[in-house]
């Protein structure tokens, strides 16, 4: 036996292995082997058919084994009884073969008294002969009379309104009353108003004002009469020496002209001596 031919066959057989391995035979075709597409799709599969079985599942279940009742062929529209007097509501209901099972009533401010405005079964539900009705009956708006509030401060005319009911609304007018009282209430004081309601009440602003004249250069006398015709009052005459000018002149004023006062307001002169 020859060393070389056993090496060289040695050799082959292990590049044939080795070929197997990396390569392979250029020749032959690869096993097969699943890609991720495959599987994916394999997996898509087996879920539309669980879905499609169990869709069949529950069609045959409803409708075959355990078909739905067919619906009662005595179901009605219960009509609407709000805007009726509780009588024709009460008529209605009994034509339809229902039942009055209770009327509640309650204040209501814009439904007039004895008209019913709410029922159970609501309009448009549907019901079966011998359904059980509710209704609601308005007994009208709370009436109430308007609190006289006249001379009270206003903030306190406030409270007493509100919490008697009323909403409140404010105007202010000049008036001889103080300042911040309640001049007028309308509606007048004990009118009787449904709830809810608006009461205007005004409030004074005080006396109009009047602005101080310029009397200076005028007459004791004069001046003296025209503060008295705008209501102010003078409640000092100083005589004041001047050189034997301006006798029986107004030369001094307090407050000065043009100043905003109320009627009333004192008014302090200063006027030339008068001699011997």
């Amino acid at each position: 036996m020859r060393l070389g031919g056993s090496l060289s066959r040695h050799r082959r057989r292990r590049t044939r292995t080795g070929g197997e391995h990396e390569g392979g035979d250029p020749g032959r075709t690869p096993p097969p082997r699943g890609s991720l597409e495959d599987r994916a799709m394999l997996a898509l599969k087996a879920v539309t058919l669980a879905l499609v079985g169990w869709g069949a599942g529950y069609l045959v279940a409803t409708r075959v084994v355990f078909p739905a009742p067919p619906p009662p062929s005595n179901l009605f529209e219960m009509p609407d009884l709000r805007g009726m007097s509780l009588s024709a509501a009460d008529e209605q209901v009994q034509k339809l073969g229902l039942t009055v099972a209770g009327v509640d009533s309650v204040r209501h401010p814009t439904v007039a008294e004895g008209v019913v405005f709410g029922q159970s079964p609501l309009p448009g539900q549907l019901a079966m002969p011998k359904t059980p009705v509710r209704m609601t009956v308005s007994l009208g708006p709370q009436i109430r009379a308007v609190p006289d509030v006249r001379d009270l401060d206003a903030t306190r005319a406030r409270v007493v309104l509100e919490t008697s009911g009323f909403v409140v609304a404010t105007d202010s007018t000049q008036s001889d009353t103080p300042r911040g009282r309640v001049v007028d209430v309308s509606p007048p004081p004990d009118s009787l108003v449904p709830l809810p309601a608006e009461v205007r009440m005004t409030v004074s602003t005080g006396p109009p004002l009047v602005s101080m004249p310029m009397v200076l250069g005028l007459t004791q006398e004069d001046a003296v009469a025209k503060l008295d015709s705008l209501g102010l009052v003078v409640s000092e005459i100083k005589e004041v020496f001047r050189f034997g000018r301006d006798q029986g002149i107004v030369v001094e004023q307090e407050p000065a002209a043009d100043t905003r006062l109320a009627p009333g307001s004192a008014v302090q002169l200063s006027v030339g001596r008068r001699s011997g």
